[in-house]
């Protein structure tokens, strides 16, 4: 089947009928095409617990029928990257270098020693390749810092090609880098952002825009797989001070950014001022185990619970499976009320309907 429109939080399939599987959604352009990719999330074989993680490509001319194009391909030993992590990486960003022609790719995993700020330990991970879908070449793994760190988004400025890395300090704070010319390293400098005693208040998944002479976060809480309530920041530089809007999604009653997770925001090329928040919906099935908490706005409350002290009747079991085979997306226009950002909810959607 053909689409023609954007139907937010239902299945969709590429061209030859499977589902798309690409969590986390980014999308970069080159030649006029649009590449969706994002990691998609396996069984290594039918009795095996062990799950493989990959990144995938789709590409698409109208940005409503994707066309499956491969997953991209890593080294065939790389334990000095991942220590004790036999998972592929799960590559969270692309950007181009146009002063080295390379593109450059962004991610995260989890490594075997405790740094003190964190029970967790994350490292960032920085790949290079002359083409957009690889083969990728590790370049750089690091705590930028000495922290803990999770990737994010970038930013690149359109003036002067400088690169930005944002990232979630763990369990802390939002943190803005300078990235080196060739954007595989960050230099000394930074800023922190938006600190947080601890989950689920620490805010995550930046997704970042700039328009109209302003810079845009988009971020989330710290719950797992949960949703929760949005928040929308602006500020005049990179390095802020930001200020804090609100709930982007302020007009949805279960608290839960219509129960999806923003990941980026994706200015549309052939659009004069269209926006579009890229979400994934990790859990589908959650307002239809707990309806009175989605509408009445309660079920974040029993969210917090559990983060504070894991002791409620949350879904809990087989849940990263639920994620892997369940994951929808959520894609709406990022609306505006002056210079604040807002986020409605629209069960069908066209991007011609919009100038």
């Amino acid at each position: 089947m053909a689409y023609t429109s954007i139907r937010p939080g239902q299945t969709w399939l590429d061209t030859d009928g499977n589902r798309i599987q690409a969590h986390g959604c980014n999308i970069i352009i080159e030649d006029d095409i649009f590449y969706w990719y994002g990691t998609h999330k396996a069984k290594r074989s039918s009795v095996s617990d062990d799950w493989q993680l990959q990144t995938r490509f789709y590409a698409s001319r109208d940005l409503y029928n994707w066309e499956y194009k491969g997953n991209m391909i890593y080294p065939e030993n790389p334990e000095s990257i991942f220590k004790n992590n036999s998972e592929h990486f799960p590559c969270a960003r692309i950007i181009y270098n146009r002063r080295t022609g390379k593109y450059v790719a962004w991610g995260t995993y989890a490594d075997d020693y405790t740094l003190p700020q964190s029970p967790y330990s994350f490292a960032l991970c920085a790949m290079t390749s002359d083409s957009l879908m690889g083969p990728y070449t590790f370049v750089n793994d690091m705590h930028p810092f000495g922290m803990s760190a999770q990737f994010g988004d970038y930013a690149v400025d359109r003036q002067d090609g400088k690169g930005y890395l944002i990232f979630t300090r763990a369990h802390s704070e939002l943190i803005i880098a300078d990235l080196t010319e060739d954007f595989t390293n960050v230099t000394g400098h930074y800023s922190a952002h938006f600190p947080r005693v601890a989950p689920p208040y620490v805010r995550e998944a930046p997704a970042y825009f700039y328009r109209r002479g302003k810079h845009y976060l988009f971020t989330s809480g710290t719950t797992s797989w949960f949703p929760n309530p949005s928040e929308v920041a602006m500020a005049e530089t990179y390095h802020g001070p930001w200020t804090v809007l609100g709930d982007a999604h302020r007009n949805d009653p279960s608290r839960t950014s219509f129960n999806s997770q923003i990941f980026t925001v994706l200015r549309h090329p052939g659009k004069k001022d269209l926006y579009i928040a890229l979400a994934d919906r990790h859990l589908p099935r959650l307002p239809e185990q707990y309806p009175e908490e989605f509408n009445n706005g309660r079920f974040y409350s029993r969210v917090e619970k559990y983060m504070n002290t894991s002791k409620t009747d949350l879904p809990i079991g087989k849940l990263y499976e639920n994620v892997i085979t369940g994951t929808e997306y959520v894609w709406l226009p990022v609306r505006f009320d002056g210079e604040t950002p807002y986020i409605e909810w629209l069960d069908e959607w066209r991007f011609e309907d919009f100038d």
